[in-house]
């Protein structure tokens, strides 16, 4: 890989984990405070798994949009809105959740956030199945965070 691409590589998982930045600012001040006093379901992962998982989900999303600016495809365009749209989506669900301290409209959230995720996935799939198959254990960890997100909501 020529230099050139591995800084374009870097730039765009660093974009990515720029949503994760986001998110963690209204995460981090509430993890200790409000969301250690809310009643959560058995299968909620401890809070020291979230950091690394996030990390890596960013990082694969960077390089499947990579591949996607790489391929150059006419399906692209779309593909690239659709990401955009995930990434806002992915990165505001921490401030109605966190920063809101609403459970019920996170869960609203989450679900078209979920709906627009898989449709990324669909299209990055068509364009380059690699891609697509980097966006699996996103899609993975979204689906427990609905869940859980829908049973403290249900809970408290």
């Amino acid at each position: 890989m020529k230099i050139k691409n591995i800084a374009k590589l870097i730039i765009l998982i660093l974009i990515c984990q720029m949503a994760g930045f986001f998110g963690s600012i209204f995460t981090s001040a509430s993890i200790p405070t409000w969301y250690a006093t809310l009643e959560k379901p058995f299968f909620t992962p401890p809070n020291w798994l979230f950091v690394p998982v996030w990390l890596s989900l960013y990082t694969l999303m960077g390089i499947s949009l990579y591949i996607i600016l790489e391929k150059r495809s006419k399906k692209s365009k779309t593909a690239l809105s659709i990401f955009g749209i995930q990434l806002f989506l992915n990165a505001i669900w921490s401030y109605i959740f966190f920063g809101l301290k609403s459970p019920f409209y996170a869960f609203i959230e989450i679900i078209i956030l979920y709906i627009v995720i898989l449709i990324k996935i669909i299209k990055f799939y068509q364009i380059s199945k690699k891609a697509g198959l980097l966006l699996i254990p996103y899609i993975i960890w979204v689906t427990i965070a609905t869940f859980l997100n829908f049973y403290i909501w249900i809970l408290n």
